[in-house]
C-alpha cells in the first residue's frame, strides 16, 4: 500500500522556521521525482520545490528561492522541506508528491505563519 505521510507543520511567527518531512512507503522511493506543493485558501495548488531521484538537482518557485530547501534521504525513504524566514503568505496546506510511472500524493500538513 502506497503511503506518503507529511509531518512537521504548525503555527509559527513571521521570520521563523519549520522543517517538513514526508515519509514514503509502498513504492521504490529512489525511483521517483519528489516535490512539495502547497495550497492556500481560495487558491490553486502550486509547486513549491522539486528534487531529482538522486537529489542532485533542485528547483524552486520564485516566491521561496533562498528561503526554502528541499532534500531527500533515499536510505530513509524520506523527503524534507526546510523553510526559513517564513512569511504570512507562506500559510497553506503543504503536500508531498511522488511522480514516475504513477503519481502519489500525501494528505497534507497545515503551515500557518502568523503573529
Amino acid at each position: 500500500q502506497v503511503q506518503l505521510v507529511e509531518s512537521g507543520g504548525g503555527l509559527v511567527q513571521p521570520g521563523g522556521s519549520l522543517r517538513l518531512s514526508c515519509a514514503a512507503s509502498g513504492f521504490t522511493f529512489s525511483s521517483y521525482v519528489m516535490s512539495w506543493y502547497r495550497q492556500a485558501p481560495g487558491k490553486e495548488r502550486e509547486l513549491v520545490a522539486i528534487i531529482t531521484r538522486a537529489g542532485d538537482s533542485r528547483n524552486y518557485a520564485d516566491s521561496v528561492k533562498g528561503r526554502f530547501t528541499i532534500s531527500r534521504d533515499n536510505a530513509k525513504n524520506t523527503l524534507y522541506l526546510q523553510m526559513n524566514s517564513l512569511k504570512p503568505e507562506d500559510t497553506a496546506v503543504y503536500y508531498c508528491n511522488a511522480r514516475f510511472i504513477s503519481t502519489f500524493w500525501g494528505q497534507g500538513t497545515q503551515v500557518t505563519v502568523s503573529s
